[in-house]
C-alpha cells in the first residue's frame, strides 16, 4: 500500500466493537414436583433474566428463568403445577478479540438469539423427579476502546470532492475481515 504523499495518518481512540461471540448450548434441569408424576402434560420456561459480565476472554451471561411443569398424579386422577426457578451462568467464548483494546473501558452486552426453550421433559429413573431439557443460544459484544489509524487529508474535506468517492457503496461488515496489524505496517 503506498499512501499520497499528501496524505498524512493519525491514531485515535475510539469506542468500537472490540469482540464478539455466540452459543448454542443444551442444558438438563431438575425439578421434583410435590407429588411423584404419573405423565408430563407440558413444560415451559417463562421470565428469563440475564445480564452479561465480563470474564477473561469470555462474557459470562448470568440468569434465571422459572419452569412451569404441568404433571399428572396420583394414577392420572388428578393434576397439578411445579414451579421452580432456575439459575445459570454460560460461559461465551470471544471468536473475534481485538487484543489492542483498552480492558479498563470494557462494556459487555448479551442478546438472546434463542430464548431458553424446553424440548423434551421426562420422569426421571426414580420416579420422583422431572428431566428437562432445555436449549438456549446467546450472542455477545464486548465493546472497548480501541486505536483506530485514519488518513487525514491535509487540505480538508475539499479535497474528496474532485476525487468521486462513492462512501454511499460501501456496505456495513465490507471492513470487517481487515487485519488492523497490516495497517500499522504499511504506514510505519
Amino acid at each position: 500500500m503506498s499512501l499520497d504523499k499528501d496524505l498524512q495518518c493519525r491514531e485515535i481512540y475510539t469506542k468500537a466493537v472490540c469482540g464478539k461471540g455466540r452459543k448454542f448450548s443444551q442444558v438438563s434441569n431438575t425439578v421434583t414436583p410435590p407429588h411423584s408424576p404419573t405423565s408430563i402434560l407440558g413444560a415451559w420456561i417463562i421470565n428469563n433474566q440475564y445480564e452479561a459480565v465480563k470474564s477473561g476472554d469470555n462474557v459470562e451471561v448470568v440468569g434465571t428463568y422459572d419452569v412451569n411443569i404441568w404433571y399428572s398424579y396420583d394414577r392420572n386422577t388428578k393434576t397439578d403445577v411445579a414451579k421452580e426457578t432456575i439459575s445459570y451462568v454460560e460461559a461465551v467464548p470471544l471468536s473475534y478479540l481485538d487484543k489492542k483494546h483498552r480492558p479498563s473501558t470494557a462494556e459487555v452486552s448479551a442478546i438472546a438469539t434463542q430464548e431458553p426453550n424446553c424440548v423434551e421433559a421426562s420422569i426421571s429413573s426414580n420416579g420422583r423427579d422431572v428431566v428437562i431439557r432445555v436449549e438456549r443460544e446467546y450472542k455477545v459484544e464486548m465493546i472497548a476502546e480501541t486505536k483506530v489509524c485514519v488518513v487525514v487529508c491535509p487540505g480538508g474535506c475539499d479535497d474528496l470532492d474532485d476525487k468521486h468517492i462513492d462512501f454511499d457503496s460501501i456496505e456495513e461488515g465490507d471492513f470487517e475481515d481487515l487485519d488492523p496489524d497490516l495497517f500499522d505496517d504499511e504506514l510505519n
